[in-house]
């Protein structure tokens, strides 16, 4: 079999995946913390008819070899995680994280997650929940009597109760971070979890260290840039037809080769 054919066949794969994570950055230019995802390649093993530096006599070698490369695969797909753009909500139990870190909530198997959506909720028992109902970890619980509720830039948790213009604490927000966030694990619904590759978290509250700041009454929105994406899918598709091409080229090689045989 003509080997640029199998070489195509990578590439076709490669862009495809390219394409799929595109179509998913696109599909999420509006969720609430979503982080754009990027695709990472790498070129596959390669056919050494000579290696470089090769001694061609007793007094001479090659300044370089043969090297036949055999296409390419996807390597791994990245988070990456810049800041998206602050919206303004006016709501008092939404909160933007201006800077680094993650807000960590309990999920239902008792491990903790951590997300960027700040989209945070009351349950009946008056704990503070994510828009999945997971609670806020370390857990905060509002009275149910309070009338006014204020998060400070450092996460300090106070609510005013009926007839009362007094603000009383009642809880800390806390951050975690970690050396590596683009190693997390994302499980979708906003969440990810701790892997090897990411290493342990450090939390603390916000603003200390090098973790960011929150913003009350707003949210921090999808870092997609659409128009990067569309660029990037106007490269993806023509990448393609260009791999389609050489499957054509190839074909046709061996269909003249065929011929001559008969």
């Amino acid at each position: 079999m003509n080997p640029a054919l199998w070489i195509s066949k990578t590439g076709l794969a490669a862009q495809d995946a390219r394409l799929s994570s595109i179509a998913n950055n696109l599909a999420n230019a509006n969720t609430v913390g979503f982080k754009r995802d990027r695709v990472v390649f790498e070129d596959l093993f390669y056919q050494v008819e000579r290696q470089p530096g090769a001694q061609v006599d007793d007094e001479n070698s090659a300044p370089f070899g043969v090297q036949v490369g055999n296409g390419t695969r996807v390597v791994g797909t990245q988070k990456v995680f810049t800041t998206g753009g602050i919206q303004t909500t006016s709501q008092a139990l939404d909160v933007a994280i201006v800077g680094q870190g993650f807000l960590q909530v309990r999920m239902g198997n008792g491990e903790t997650g951590y997300t960027r959506a700040g989209q945070l909720q009351v349950n009946a028992d008056g704990q503070i929940v994510n828009a999945q109902g997971l609670a806020i970890q370390p857990e905060i619980t509002l009275p149910a009597n309070a009338t006014k509720v204020s998060i400070s830039e450092t996460g300090v948790v106070s609510v005013s109760e009926a007839d009362s213009v007094t603000m009383t604490e009642v809880g800390q927000l806390e951050l975690a971070q970690f050396v590596n966030p683009a190693g997390l694990l994302a499980l979708g619904d906003n969440l990810f979890q701790e892997t090897a590759a990411s290493g342990t978290p450090t939390t603390g509250a916000p603003g200390s260290d090098a973790l960011g700041r929150l913003k009350q009454g707003a949210l921090e929105g999808s870092n997609v840039q659409v128009v990067e994406e569309m660029v990037d899918m106007i490269a993806a598709q023509r990448t393609y037809e260009m791999n389609t091409k050489v499957l054509s080229a190839a074909d046709n090689m061996m269909q003249q080769l065929a011929a001559s045989v008969r």
